[in-house]
């Protein structure tokens, strides 16, 4: 694939961390404005040049970075506009709750071991006390002329750990008009209780939520599994994927009549890994739930499964050991090797993937894949048509400061996985480390825009800029 050079032109700068870019249009106004959501909590435009707030939940959202030294995966989450914005001001958020600390569903770290099966089955048990925390999707509008207010809470999500609660995680399917909500698996590492595969689970799926049914629950229950649901609100959900780890959103990029959907899946110890598909036949919860009940298996022809965690990407899960004799070199194990069985003709292969180590020329060892969207622009030629995708910071240990990659793949017209060339940028950034957290793009996808961060920490304020990429 042929290397592409692009320019990052700054935007806006000392912001807190950016977890979510995307352009809406206002009520009332003409022009498509940039908007910034950050973890801790505020969402800007962009406005005549200037930086203005839409809305601040910073009391909402639960304090971040106090268990993880100032690095943390909770926080605003999430933020996507109706398809009818304009009109009827709606938009709708996902964040992590003020006042829902909990311990946590294991009191220590987990790895599992092949030799030890009680440890390749655990369970989580007394879930409403052994738990991190709460996420919430909310339903929010734009009155005229007036402040953004909360109209109701759509899902009330209790959480194992801290991290893997997914990221730009709120987007509208054009194909289907609904509202998309993309869930990590709840996260430790290795999903210790096999959530991402269990249908019942809501922890590691996509989902779609019809935003049209009024479920007429302003408070719905703090919940783990679907049939934990009350019946109104399970009649608005169907499952797309599972198999997910974490994964930074979906997109879609429109192919004649029908559209191809991007899907990025954070990899483990080995690999991150950019999926596509077109065609799938989503679950109603309603059927899961049925099909639990008579202890049976749901059709799953046309569901789309990522494969974890019997599967990091196109490999099978594995655990790395240094070898004693080479310390260049480790050993690779099949964490789960029963799984990867049980998967490995109901899974996708992944679109491409990336190594954490690579010995190639021209490629780069990734870190975690932090953005995926497709570019349809002519202001870059050489990138029309292809999938974009970001990582937070290249794994060379030579490399100081830490800086993050710009990369692209595209689709090949036979369907089998592609390969991936970096995409070079002229901008220094200095002796700072610039973490590539975030990719964003128009509505129209003729633009692309890049979150950078100064830290690892959401607790080191102001650190932020965002840019938009050009030739």
């Amino acid at each position: 694939m042929r290397k592409v050079k692009v320019r990052l032109r700054p935007i806006v700068n000392r912001i807190n961390l950016p977890t979510v870019l995307k352009t809406a249009i206002l009520p009332g106004d003409s022009i498509e404005r940039l908007f910034i959501a950050t973890q801790v909590g505020e969402i800007f435009y962009i406005g005549n040049g200037e930086i203005r707030t839409f809305l601040d939940i910073r009391p909402r959202i639960i304090k971040l970075g106090a268990s993880g030294g100032g690095y943390d995966e909770r926080g605003l989450l999430g933020l996507a506009f109706h398809p009818e914005f304009y009109y009827n001001g709606l938009f709708y958020l996902h964040y992590s709750a003020a006042g829902t600390q909990g311990p946590g569903a294991l009191s220590e770290s987990f790895n599992p071991n092949p030799c030890d099966p009680k440890t390749l089955n655990l369970r989580w048990t007394n879930r409403d006390t052994q738990y991190d925390h709460m996420d919430t999707v909310e339903e929010w509008i734009l009155p005229s002329n007036g402040q953004p207010q909360k109209r109701r809470t759509l899902l009330n999500l209790r959480r194992p750990f801290f991290n893997h609660n997914g990221f730009n995680s709120l987007n509208f399917s054009p194909e289907t008009g609904k509202l998309v909500l993309t869930t990590g698996d709840g996260g430790s590492g290795y999903d210790p209780f096999n959530l991402s595969q269990d249908e019942m689970e809501i922890a590691g799926k996509i989902i779609e939520i019809d935003v049209v049914k009024n479920t007429s629950l302003y408070h719905p229950p703090v919940v783990t599994r679907f049939n934990e649901l009350p019946a109104p609100i399970q009649e608005t959900l169907t499952v797309i994927a599972k198999g997910v780890r974490n994964i930074p959103g979906i997109s879609f990029q429109r192919y004649y009549n029908q559209y191809i959907k991007y899907a990025g899946n954070v990899g483990q110890h080995l690999v991150e890994s950019i999926f596509s598909f077109v065609h799938y036949k989503p679950i109603p919860v309603t059927q899961l739930i049925q099909a639990s009940l008579m202890e049976s298996e749901p059709d799953q022809e046309g569901f789309i499964n990522f494969g974890w965690r019997g599967w990091e990407g196109p490999f099978p899960s594995s655990i790395i050991r240094g070898c004693s004799a080479d310390p260049n070199s480790d050993e690779k194990t099949i964490a789960y090797y029963n799984e990867a069985i049980e998967t490995s003709v109901r899974r996708i292969q992944p679109l491409t993937s990336y190594f954490h180590k690579d010995p190639r020329p021209y490629k780069f060892g990734g870190t975690a894949l932090t953005g995926v969207h497709p570019y349809m622009g002519k202001g870059i030629p050489a990138l029309t048509g292809s999938v974009v995708f970001t990582d937070l910071a290249r794994k060379e240990e030579s490399q100081t400061p830490a800086k993050g990659v710009l990369a692209y793949t595209r689709v090949r017209s036979d369907g089998k996985p592609n390969d991936f060339s970096i995409i070079e940028t002229d901008y220094n950034f200095g002796s700072q480390p610039a973490y590539y957290v975030n990719l964003g793009t128009n509505l129209d996808q003729t633009r692309l825009y890049l979150g950078v961060y100064g830290s690892m920490k959401v607790t080191d304020f102001n650190q932020g800029t965002v840019f938009e990429i050009v030739p």
